[in-house]
């Protein structure tokens, strides 16, 4: 063999081996693809994905078991939150219905998600009223509550408010509609206004998890 060719073959191993490192040290320093999908457009559910998940309020709060929990108790898993209370008259069981009705629409080979209601009347929803009426909807659902402030600023995280009055003597909460969607990591990644139909739901959440597949280093 040559001396010239010896030294093109170095060069081009050289080069090959440089390309190489760049595209390991970019997957592994940067964390991200060559071409990260974009949110996709789930107008047609009444649904938008952030493109970057929003950062919930921190708290401690109360589930229905009585046990204290955190933001970081929402990781490890894709949850559905709805700001609502047990007392309500309408919207509360329609949304909770539905809620049961898209958790068995889903498919087996998707991550099964929990459903979360976090109270808007805290005074009522003690551990043991909220445990009473999520158990009814399933074991994958749970519910929050606690101190009203606390449960204030992390329902505005979640994009929702709720406001007390009174009337005729009778405590009435006025609250939002839609459903919050976590992702594995405790933070807001969707938001699904009314009207919730339970198969459009199901396919959201299967767009978005399918999705975020995309995201994760390395795919």
């Amino acid at each position: 063999m040559g001396r010239s060719l010896r030294i093109t073959l170095l060069v081009l191993v050289m080069v090959v081996m440089l390309v190489i490192g760049l595209t390991v040290g970019r997957q592994v320093f940067w964390g991200v693809s060559d071409a990260s999908a974009p949110a996709p457009n789930l107008s047609q559910y009444n649904t938008y994905v952030y493109d970057q998940p929003r950062q919930l309020a921190e708290f401690t709060l109360t589930n229905e078991q009585g046990e204290s929990v955190t933001r970081d108790d929402l990781k490890g898993r894709w949850t559905f939150v709805f700001v609502g209370y047990t007392n309500c008259p309408d919207i509360c069981p329609v949304a909770m219905a539905n809620l049961r009705q898209t958790d068995q629409l889903l498919s087996a080979e998707l991550p099964q998600p929990d459903y979360l209601l976090v109270t808007a009347d805290p005074e009522y929803d003690t551990p043991e009223q909220l445990k009473a009426y999520t158990s009814f909807f399933g074991e994958n659902f749970h519910g929050l509550t606690g101190d009203l402030e606390i449960l204030r600023q992390l329902a505005q995280s979640l994009s929702a408010v709720f406001v007390h009055r009174v009337v005729d003597g009778e405590l009435l909460v006025d609250h939002s509609g839609h459903f919050a969607l976590l992702n594995p990591d405790g933070q807001l990644q969707a938001l699904i206004q009314p009207p919730h139909d339970p198969q459009e739901l199901a396919q959201a959440f299967q767009r978005i998890y399918k999705w975020s597949l995309t995201r994760q280093p390395g795919a």
